[in-house]
């Protein structure tokens, strides 16, 4: 066997939180990142930066489907509206023309971080529901299935690290903003057509009735299941076998059911319990918002 075939044979998903961190370690360089972190934007420019498992992928195709109308000739939607983090790991250049107009990015950045100077889309989204997303998106990809619990994570990442709040955190206080547009996860499920127009106005595209339609229907969960390996991370995917020594065959795909309040049939009463103490702890003590669904009535008056 030579080393090439040992090397491949070799690579594993994580087995334990340990290995995971270790593995996740190495997703993006740090000269990558920096370079992120120094894009400069036009004005015009959308940067859509929900927390992970928050809306992203959907916005990413509304708005290039908005500024295109309607164009599905990519094979990776962060290749036609890039993550601003991994570009430079992937060889992407943020300063190059786009297919469309305005330009259109990704990042999962908080605002004390985010590259200013552009407009910005922000969906929030129950951190319950986040969290069991979350999950089952690394779970296959990252880590073995049956390997790493999910209270394991979520005392790691939402409780522990509490990577979640503070993203929100720093966008809440931002939401009045001209240049950003905070919606929530649940309202867009409820009325999606509703939150193309919001878009579509927000971006600055002069959308008319058949192309409100068409990005409609190219963002619903119907198209975007039917095209999924367009929304599976595919560069970040292959990228990640290398870097992280991943197996092949990783299971990527950012398209599933999205259901609102999915965390009721999947976490236990404890860790609602757990997720809930920590929202009191952060959001809570901060802002006064007793609960995710007391910020959701605030964001409804708007």
């Amino acid at each position: 066997m030579d080393k090439g075939t040992s090397a491949a044979t070799d690579r594993h998903r994580a087995r334990s939180l340990a290995e995971l961190d270790a593995k996740m370690a190495n997703f993006v360089t740090a000269d990558g990142y920096a370079a992120g972190l120094a894009f400069e934007p036009l004005p015009d420019d959308v940067l859509i930066a929900p927390f992970a498992k928050c809306g992203t992928t959907w916005l990413q195709q509304m708005v290039h489907s908005l500024r295109t109308g309607g164009d599905l000739d990519f094979d990776d939607i962060s290749r036609v509206v890039p993550w601003i983090e991994t570009a430079a790991d992937l060889g992407l250049d943020l300063d190059a023309e786009q297919r469309g107009t305005p330009r259109a990015f990704k990042s999962h950045l908080a605002w004390g971080a985010i590259p200013k100077g552009g407009r910005y889309i922000v969906a929030v989204r129950d951190p319950r529901d986040a969290l069991v997303s979350a999950y089952r998106f690394f779970e296959g990809w990252f880590f073995e299935p049956g390997t790493i619990d999910i209270e394991t994570i979520a005392l790691s990442r939402f409780i522990e690290r509490r990577d979640y709040y503070r993203h929100l955190a720093s966008w809440w206080p931002r939401r009045g903003d001209d240049n950003v547009l905070l919606m929530a996860y649940e309202h867009m499920v409820r009325d999606p057509s509703g939150t193309v127009r919001r878009v579509a106005d927000f971006i600055g595209v002069d959308a008319d009735t058949d192309r409100l339609a068409i990005a409609c229907q190219q963002s619903s969960l119907d198209s975007m299941s039917a095209h999924r390996d367009k929304y599976d991370d595919l560069m970040m995917r292959t990228h990640s076998e290398d870097a992280c020594e991943l197996p092949p065959g990783g299971d990527s795909s950012k398209v599933r059911a999205g259901q609102v309040g999915a965390h009721r049939l999947e976490l236990s009463t404890d860790l609602i319990a757990g997720l809930d103490a920590t929202w009191q702890d952060t959001i809570g003590t901060e802002f006064g918002i007793a609960s995710y669904d007391e910020l959701l009535a605030e964001l409804e008056t708007r």
